[in-house]
């Protein structure tokens, strides 16, 4: 398989189809400090990243916002003190396509640097 860090997001429409089981455990695999989470319904991926301060999270935080408008894909972003939790899934869908796992990746490369 191709690494997620490799790829980038397709064009998904409203009629996608959602990621298979099968492939949805071969790529939480490459992203292991997600979670599945479901809200509303959806399936989404979850991740809490954690910080020293309010500035350093404010910071990560624009740094994925860059990616999600540089994509035009855009994550669910709570911006706390010391903490920021990200949420990616395709709306349009209503649950996960491969662009979220590849989003996931992006942010966690973020969070590296």
């Amino acid at each position: 398989m191709t690494s997620l860090k490799g790829l980038s997001c397709e064009a998904c429409s409203a009629d996608a189809p959602k990621i298979g089981e099968d492939e949805k455990r071969s790529l939480l695999g490459e992203i292991p400090d997600w979670q599945l989470v479901e809200l509303d319904g959806e399936e989404q991926l979850q991740r809490v990243f954690r910080f020293r301060n309010f500035a350093e999270a404010q910071a990560f935080t624009n740094r994925v916002g860059e990616l999600a408008e540089a994509e035009g894909h855009h994550p669910a972003i709570l911006l706390e003190w010391g903490r920021v939790t990200v949420r990616w899934w395709t709306h349009s869908i209503g649950g996960l396509h491969k662009n979220d796992f590849i989003m996931a990746t992006r942010t966690d490369v973020a969070y590296e640097s």
